[in-house]
């Protein structure tokens, strides 16, 4: 029941902080990352709820690409969680995963060592692809002022939205760590491989 009570005070927390985000980052996809992982967990019987849980709802409350760093994101962790009276193990366990669980343009090589942080980086990235990653990609290239598509510049994958796709979206199903991570994935990658393809015939004029 403890647990239960900090799950949702920490909710009300990181809604608060993440109401008027608009980038795609924003309090509901942190909700549909927290309820994925649960569902991961149940699936996979693994796991430390409580950790998940807390990766889950924090994973986004100070993320690098605002301009945010390791050394900040355990201060605005720790600073949250300690009302709460957790053990310094479970605080620094959610850190460990929060710190390490971006793709970062596919310049993270860290693996991360838990189970807790492989749910929970299964569960953002699936996030990240189907029929939502598509949606979100659009938002996060418009807050970038990134053209949708600019065929001229399309040796350089990170110029517009469409690239972005093929530099980080297309490459996550590959990257999932749980059986049912790797199951979810598969429906959503499909879908992002069908847009793209009706995405260039209609640039083309064919459809």
């Amino acid at each position: 029941m403890r647990n239960e009570i900090i799950i949702e005070d920490v909710k009300h927390i990181v809604a608060d902080k993440l109401r008027n985000e608009a980038t795609g980052h924003d309090w509901w996809h942190t909700l549909r990352v927290y309820n994925t992982s649960m569902d991961i967990a149940a699936a996979e019987g693994k796991g430390d709820r409580l950790i998940i849980g807390l990766a889950a709802l924090l994973h986004d409350v100070a993320d690098h690409k605002f301009g945010y760093t390791d050394a900040d994101r355990e201060a605005i962790i720790t600073d949250i969680l300690t009302p709460f009276q957790l053990s310094d193990s479970v605080i620094e366990q959610v850190i460990y995963i929060v710190n390490n669980l971006s793709f970062k343009q596919g310049k993270n090589k860290h693996v991360l060592e838990t189970i807790e942080g492989r749910i929970v980086q299964d569960a953002d990235r699936l996030d990240a692809i189907g029929a939502i990653g598509i949606a979100r990609a659009f938002a996060y290239g418009g807050h970038k002022d990134r053209p949708l598509y600019d065929p001229e510049h399309s040796e350089d994958p990170d110029s517009d939205t469409i690239g972005h796709f093929h530099e980080k979206l297309l490459l996550l199903k590959d990257g999932m760590h749980t059986e049912a991570g790797k199951q979810k994935a598969v429906a959503r990658h499909t879908r992002m491989e069908q847009f793209l393809k009706d995405f260039h015939s209609e640039w083309d004029g064919h459809q």
